[in-house]
């Protein structure tokens, strides 16, 4: 007979399993710095991105800010990809504007449910796998796309402002490129955030800060039921909402996810992340958020700060509530130069250089879904339609090879 002791050893060892707590386990007191001081440094890109999404989306900023906590902290434990950066998003923003301007903030609650539940199932059936067939060249349109249009985002940020804000943007790209030279004991986009902070506020330079994009306050996240009926009308009302938010959602995660195990020369499990993408916005829509997915931009940033578990993900959405509830008063002083020089970093890494290559040495056929799938992410400004528009191009492609042959 087995005994209870046995048995709770038991389900504690599959529970470790289950959520890859052993990858925490295993992490040397070297890698924990390297780990927590990547999380810092997201967490405090993580702030202006959500509080401009919380603008497109048409929400509180603290909306947004609750998302991108809940989120973070739920994807590092139920996540299929270590150190994938999950967040409120610009794409996902852009889905739920016309859903809150029609019925309301608690629809948008509501709406983050059902689309959790639907990644979720997609995952538990193994769907995901299907994300698999997405065409590099497809997959490297929206790379490139999402890296011009980070650019451009950062470009339209400082245009027209004061002297002060190009020398600020400037020195941040300078330390964020020069220090790793020197030492990468601290990863050079956070010790860029601090020198721009600290000069900022000793000179009183005459830049913008973070508290001048939105109002951050003290107030905490709590589980919260979203005030609808349960009925068929309230269900007809959000899955409209939900379908295209779920698609999105596990469309950028995993080709973030994609990008990632590309750089890092490991895999990760798809179906596990769509199910964890799932499970993160059935939290975030309970304790007041917005859906969300991941973000290349922010998992590059902790990728070059070293990042490579889970931890730094933990560590980004755990911070990212100190930054808001302990350091607000310091956080609001940060001047947006730091932020955009940083991004800016981001984009250029973002871009994937390497497909131009590829590019030159594919069919004219092949060649040209790249293009194709970039330039209509550009004019839309929507990834989600550059990769649908890149995807029906290559299968029309497919489809007249088979014809010819």
């Amino acid at each position: 007979m087995i005994s209870f002791k046995d048995q709770a050893k038991k389900i504690n060892i599959k529970l470790a399993h289950k959520f890859k707590l052993g990858e925490y386990q295993n992490l040397e007191s070297a890698n924990i710095k390297t780990e927590v001081l990547a999380g810092i440094t997201v967490a405090l890109a993580l702030i202006p991105e959500s509080l401009a999404f919380a603008a497109i989306a048409k929400v509180p900023p603290m909306v947004a800010l609750y998302t991108s906590f809940c989120i973070a902290i739920s994807i590092s434990i139920f996540g299929g990809r270590p150190a994938m950066i999950s967040a409120a998003t610009g794409s996902m923003s852009l889905l739920m504007t016309t859903l809150v301007e029609k019925y309301g903030i608690e629809y948008l609650f509501a709406a983050t449910i059902l689309t959790g539940i639907i990644q979720f199932f997609i995952g538990l059936f193994k769907l995901g796998r299907f994300f698999r067939f997405i065409p590099k060249t497809v997959v490297a349109g929206f790379v490139n796309a999402l890296g011009i249009l980070i650019f451009i985002a950062q470009i339209k940020l400082f245009a027209g402002e004061a002297l002060p804000m190009y020398f600020m943007v400037a020195g941040t790209l300078a330390i964020v490129y020069l220090l790793p030279r020197f030492t990468k004991a601290i990863p050079s986009p956070l010790v860029a955030i601090v020198v721009m902070t600290v000069i900022a506020i000793s000179t009183g330079a005459d830049v913008r800060r973070v508290g001048d994009i939105g109002t951050i306050t003290n107030q905490l996240p709590s589980l919260h039921l979203p005030h609808v009926d349960l009925s068929l009308q309230t269900l007809s009302i959000i899955l409209p909402y939900s379908i295209p938010l779920a698609m999105v959602g596990l469309l950028e995660s995993l080709l973030t996810a994609d990008l990632l195990d590309e750089t890092t020369q490991t895999k990760s499990s798809k179906n596990h992340e769509a199910s964890g993408q799932g499970i993160a916005n059935i939290i975030t829509g309970f304790f007041g958020g917005m859906a969300g997915c991941g973000m290349v931009g922010q998992s590059i940033i902790n990728n070059r700060c070293g990042g490579r578990s889970r931890l730094s993900t933990f560590v980004s959405g755990a911070f990212l509530l100190v930054l808001i509830f302990v350091l607000k008063d310091i956080v609001v002083k940060i001047p947006m130069a730091a932020l955009v020089g940083v991004m800016i970093m981001v984009a250029f890494e973002t871009f994937d250089w390497k497909s131009l290559k590829l590019f030159r040495e594919l069919a004219p056929s092949q060649a040209v879904i790249m293009p194709i799938t970039m330039v209509f992410a550009l004019w839309t400004h929507d990834l989600a339609k550059g990769v649908a528009v890149g995807l029906v191009v290559s299968g029309m492609v497919f489809g007249l090879k088979k014809m010819k042959h």
